[in-house]
């Protein structure tokens, strides 16, 4: 399961408020914050997997202990984006041209 402290990671790395997690998981805003604080006492396996399956769509990828390749804890990065670097000058034509 992951932790309040990823979420909060996770969170800051996507530059997300808790308002669009909460859209994006179906977990409501105020229940992220207490969970991010520690205090989701009111918070099931259900949220957290709703709130993982979220962060992961939007680019996070969670990582257990040692899993980064050297001593640690859990942790996160951000997924690998395919680079976009729109389309070469030889494919542009009048068909295409928006």
């Amino acid at each position: 399961m992951i932790t309040p402290a990823q979420i909060r990671a996770a969170r800051a790395m996507l530059d997300i408020t808790t308002d669009r997690l909460g859209q994006e998981s179906g977990v409501p805003a105020l229940l992220i914050l207490k969970i991010e604080s520690s205090n989701g006492y009111d918070a099931t396996p259900q949220h957290y997997a709703a709130l993982k399956s979220a962060l992961e769509g939007l680019g996070v990828i969670f990582l257990q202990p040692g899993e980064a390749g050297g001593p640690g804890g859990d942790g996160l990065r951000l997924a690998a984006h395919a680079a976009d670097d729109g389309m070469r000058p030889e494919e542009l034509t009048a068909a295409n041209d928006d």
